[in-house]
């Protein structure tokens, strides 16, 4: 199966009050869409949510791309985790990772399918990362 996952997180205040969305659209074009809030906590800790909560809703075995406008994310889940995991969960100044918690649990959930990571930029007229950032805004309130 080959899914399409749009993911935001958003924080009025940081930190403050967080909410985090994500758009699942499957190879029929079906979407469907999955939202959360967090009474104190940060938007990177938000932005890391929206994928982990995505993928945990896919059972099987799947092809995914995901869509996120979050270079935190993006260049940490591809790049930056080969070398934290590494270095026992330090960063390239020796101090412990910020939010390893999320990470451990984003990375787990990559194991389990074929994840494909892609950047878009935020508010540039996409429509499913509008959507997404207005899901995720809308939680904070």
């Amino acid at each position: 199966m080959k899914l399409k996952i749009y993911t935001d997180g958003a924080c009025s205040g940081n930190p403050g009050k967080g909410g985090w969305a994500a758009i699942i659209i499957d190879s029929n074009l079906n979407t469907s869409s999955i939202s959360g809030s967090v009474k104190s906590t940060t938007n990177n800790r938000m932005e890391l949510m929206a994928p982990i909560m995505a993928l945990k809703k896919i059972k099987k075995k799947s092809e995914i791309t995901i869509y996120t406008d979050s270079k935190y994310v993006k260049d940490g889940i591809t790049e930056w985790i080969k070398k934290w995991k590494l270095n026992n969960w330090r960063s390239s100044s020796k101090k412990l990772v910020k939010n390893k918690d999320l990470w451990v649990k984003l990375d787990n959930c990559c194991q389990k399918h074929i994840v494909n990571w892609k950047w878009v930029k935020a508010h540039a007229g996409n429509k499913f990362n509008n959507l997404v950032d207005e899901l995720a805004v809308s939680k904070t309130k």
